[in-house]
């Protein structure tokens, strides 16, 4: 984007107090800016740069008791609430596995990182929040009524940065189209997906065949992966709520995954969103966003487990869903049966 055509950081602020009922994230795409130069125009004002040391972040969150953690990208929104326990740090990729917040992040991706700070009449909202280098949120932590705020703020203190400009360099976002060698055939694909003893393995099939995501559905066959009607994702969390089915719910930035594992018990649609608002857990998702879906079968040690995938009209991912299970585990039947039984697509078996 042009700098020049940019607004000041006052421009910024004015227009914040002008739409002061907007969202950050609107109001921002309204501006012509990054989420992350709208809150860094706030510096001294609310606002505080914290450096995004994420493993110094992830253990000092462990003291601060229950917040909300929030991942979300163009088309979904993932609330948890609960505590931030059995942190794993690490270089190029961290993980928590509390009860409820459960997250797998890549701390490379972080960026920019804030401590703000809201008046909402005679109270303060307090949070964390934190941007890739394209100025995309990647990660918020909100604090909750029994957050421990003395130890907040002595992790805000701990993070703070030296600079405190209420500008930031955003780089270009230039991140690259997944790969798609038109040259692999649904043969050689099918040979390496039967071969996988783990869904962490999909991935790295993926990469060494380089290609896409979407593209492995389209030349699975079948008996791999299926299409599924537009309704499908709607169906779902309908059957889940109806049926008591604990399900695992993945929604990923560029820089963090954050996943529910449980049942879900009050579905809302809303317009073009469809809602999870439940005591722990709200999920918020534009279902218009959603050009297809898949039901996936991957082989594990345990039995072929299966999921369920919705991507946007770029072919990105936007929310995956499975079964609840453990490692060692085989796949719940429950989860199984309602998985296979969604609305389909009739398509013919790739050549």
């Amino acid at each position: 984007m042009d700098q020049r055509v940019k607004p000041s950081p006052e421009e910024i602020r004015r227009a914040r107090d002008d739409n002061s009922k907007m969202r950050e994230r609107d109001l921002a795409i309204q501006l012509g800016i990054s989420e992350a130069e709208l809150v860094a125009a706030h510096c001294g004002l609310g606002v505080m740069r914290v450096e995004p040391r994420v493993n110094d972040l992830l253990t000092g969150l462990e003291s601060v008791g229950e917040v909300m953690a929030l991942t979300r990208n163009d088309s979904a929104v993932h609330e948890k609430i609960g505590v931030y326990d059995k942190v794993f740090p690490g270089e190029h990729s961290a993980i928590v596995l509390g009860a409820d917040i459960d997250l797998r992040i890549f701390p490379k991706v972080w960026a920019h990182g804030f401590a703000v700070e809201k008046r909402d009449g005679g109270d303060i909202r307090r949070s964390l929040q934190f941007f890739d280098a394209a100025g995309e949120a990647v990660h918020k932590v909100h604090l909750r009524p029994g957050s421990n705020l003395y130890a907040y703020q002595k992790l805000v203190a701990s993070l703070g940065s030296a600079d405190q400009s209420t500008s930031i360099d955003i780089e270009v976002d230039e991140a690259k189209a997944e790969p798609d060698d038109e040259t692999v055939s649904p043969d050689a694909l099918r040979e390496r997906w039967h071969k996988l003893t783990d869904t962490h393995q999909f991935f790295g099939m993926l990469r060494a065949l380089k290609i896409s995501r979407r593209r492995a559905m389209h030349l699975a066959g079948p008996n791999l992966a299926w299409r599924l009607d537009g309704d499908a994702v709607a169906a779902l969390m309908n059957l889940a709520t109806q049926d008591a089915i604990p399900i695992m719910c993945f929604v990923g930035s560029r820089g963090c995954i954050q996943i529910h594992s449980g049942p879900i018990a009050s579905v809302k649609p809303m317009g073009p969103w469809i809602n999870v608002l439940d005591e722990t857990f709200h999920l918020h998702l534009r279902l218009d966003h959603i050009r297809e879906t898949w039901a996936v079968r991957k082989p594990t040690k345990d039995g072929h487990v299966t999921s369920v995938e919705a991507y946007d009209d770029e072919g990105r991912l936007i929310i995956q869903f499975f079964g609840k299970r453990h490692e060692g585990e085989g796949e719940r039947e429950d989860w199984r049966f309602l998985a296979e039984n969604l609305p389909r697509i009739p398509c013919s078996t790739a050549a």
